[in-house]
């Protein structure tokens, strides 16, 4: 079910009625709001696989989704058996050009076929350059979704193929009704403390749920208003996020740590400000460089700590 969002909806709604329906979609915003469920029921309406006597959307033969994919043939086991696995860090060029060649085909069922590309920010330099060919000319009958959390990361030439759709973050009443709904076994107050967390993400809030992030919450904010002069705030910050913690942990961790930062600046006397627009462009190329770096946990942990402290006027200033 999808919530909110509803100047999105019109706008897909209006496409759709008025026979005018352009060949590429981008789904802007931040993570977790609802951009992957609302590429899925378009591609669902678009294919006609959105009714009670239609096949199931996830199965459908028009309907193609890319992703990261396995990281090997064991982790690819493990996805067949709905246990957790591994990703591999992008999407790769030989996934479009496979894709490529389904394009040249017909159609199973219909005469349309959707792609979802999620996220658009995982493609590798070549595959983006690949898709970029698609794009600029589309095979009839096939409409493609870019789920993408950061626009900016894209090639310009692929946000000027498409039609820009935005996602904004919605209201913590929605936000705590779709966390109820998808985690009944939760604790209230865990929910509270998650919607509080997530800033408008259901996505995150769920997130937080699983990853027990409220520790992690605690310690950086502790970073964030008060520096850490004799290193306690980082060692609670490493303890908190632990010694062998997975690749979505670490990303719901620097996921936190933005939306932190951004949402202290809303409020930051002037001369935090810049302070804070710094630690976050720090730690938005730190996580760039974490999944290829290899960082020892410890050593990540310091360096993330390093960031938001930074962002922490002296306290004399203070």
């Amino acid at each position: 079910m999808l919530i909110g969002h509803q100047n999105a909806v019109s706008t897909w709604q209006s496409a759709m009625d008025g026979g005018k329906l352009h060949h590429a979609w981008l789904l802007a915003g931040p993570s977790g709001v609802g951009k992957a469920t609302f590429a899925w029921k378009c591609a669902a309406q678009l294919v006609g696989a959105d009714g009670p006597e239609s096949p199931v959307a996830e199965n459908h033969p028009d309907i193609l989704e890319l992703s990261r994919p396995p990281a090997d043939d064991k982790e690819a086991r493990n996805r067949d058996e709905g246990k957790p696995y591994k990703r591999k860090r992008n999407i790769s060029v030989d996934q479009i050009r496979g894709l490529q060649r389904r394009l040249n085909t017909r159609p199973t069922l219909g005469a349309c076929r959707a792609i979802i590309v999620d996220p658009a920010d995982d493609l590798e330099a070549s595959a983006a350059n690949a898709l970029l060919k698609s794009l600029e000319e589309p095979p009839a009958g096939n409409v493609f979704f870019l789920v993408t959390h950061r626009p900016g990361r894209l090639l310009p030439t692929i946000r000027s193929r498409c039609r820009t759709l935005r996602f904004e973050p919605l209201a913590e009443d929605q936000v705590r009704g779709i966390v109820a709904s998808e985690r009944p076994e939760a604790d209230p107050g865990a929910i509270d403390r998650a919607v509080a967390g997530a800033f408008g993400s259901p996505g995150a809030a769920m997130t937080w749920l699983d990853e027990d992030m409220g520790k992690l919450d605690a310690a950086m904010r502790a970073l964030i208003a008060e520096g850490d002069n004799g290193m306690e705030r980082r060692g609670a910050l490493a303890a908190a996020i632990g010694a062998r913690p997975t690749p979505e942990r670490i990303a719901a961790i620097f996921t936190l740590g933005r939306r932190l930062l951004t949402s202290r600046l809303r409020s930051a006397p002037p001369l935090q400000r810049q302070r804070i627009i710094d630690a976050h462009a720090d730690l938005v190329s730190l996580a760039a460089r974490a999944p290829t770096a290899n960082f020892d946990p410890g050593l990540l942990a310091m360096e993330i700590g390093g960031l938001l402290a930074s962002a922490a006027l002296p306290r004399e200033a203070a």
